[in-house]
């Protein structure tokens, strides 16, 4: 906000109304279609917000809004308000640090489900109890956690310009759930890499023997390869029939209260290997 405050409240003339801006897709009703974008809002609410946010939606669905960037920690908006230079609204919330992010990417992956919701590009719907686990808040608790300030005369926090900014982040979490997570310090991508590498589902390079040259080997080309010739394991090794079942422990597939593991076991077990 402008620090040149007279004590009275700034009086303000028509606003310039803006053609090519960001418009809410939201019409009417309430702002935020997804759970993640929703607690963003009841969050700013909870701070005693409400009442000064609802100035900013008429904003935000007229497209007031010029331009809005979100990247570490800061969240920037063009908004167009009365006068023909556009106010620029800043909203700023503290990120991770680095250690914190290790203890979240290793909280994450090592709950498959919130790893295979994220890699779909899904926010958990429980992902605040593991922030929480952790001693961390994915969302402020409290508006100190947040800072506000716009370039308008205006005295209150937030103005309508500020608040129409709130009503399109919140649209643009909507549109992609990792944008609070980039907000918090990590991006999407290095998010992703480094969940899949605690997975164990980043693909490493092997290295093979180069094979030799034809003409090396033209007594033993034609001859048939055998289970110890091409090293797939002792060759003297019992091949168990079941084995193929083993795959299902842990799997929750059951026929009455009996696993099917065991029930298909006996059938797998009579099958002769092959000579």
């Amino acid at each position: 906000m402008s620090e040149h405050w007279s004590g009275e409240r700034p009086r303000y003339g028509k606003t310039i109304k803006v053609d090519n801006g960001l418009k809410a897709k939201s019409k009417r009703g309430d702002i935020g279609a997804t759970w993640w974008s929703r607690r963003f809002i009841e969050v700013l609410e909870s701070f005693g917000m409400g009442g000064r946010l609802t100035r900013g939606r008429t904003y935000a669905r007229q497209g007031q809004v010029l331009s809005l960037s979100l990247s570490t920690s800061m969240v920037i908006a063009l908004v167009q308000g009365s006068r023909p230079t556009p106010y620029k609204a800043r909203i700023a919330i503290k990120s991770f640090t680095g250690q914190e992010w290790q203890r979240i990417e290793h909280a994450l992956a090592g709950k498959a489900l919130y790893a295979a919701k994220l890699l779909a590009g899904e926010m958990p719907a429980d992902i605040e109890t593991l922030f929480a686990s952790l001693g961390l808040r994915l969302f402020p608790a409290t508006q100190r956690e947040m800072t506000m300030d716009c370039s308008c005369p205006d005295w209150e926090v937030p103005c309508k310009h500020l608040a129409a900014t709130c009503y399109l982040l919140a649209e643009s979490f909507d549109n992609d759930p990792f944008e609070i997570l980039a907000w918090r310090g990590r991006s999407r991508e290095d998010l992703l890499d480094r969940l899949r590498a605690l997975r164990g589902t980043v693909r490493s390079t092997v290295t093979r023997e180069e094979a030799p040259p034809l003409t090396r080997c033209l007594d033993t080309f034609w001859q048939r390869q055998t289970t110890s010739n091409l090293h797939f394991g002792d060759p003297t090794a019992v091949v168990r029939t079941d084995a193929v079942l083993d795959q299902l422990d842990g799997v929750p597939i059951t026929v009455g209260r009996s696993s099917l593991a065991d029930l298909l076991r006996p059938a797998y077990l009579s099958l002769k290997p092959e000579e």
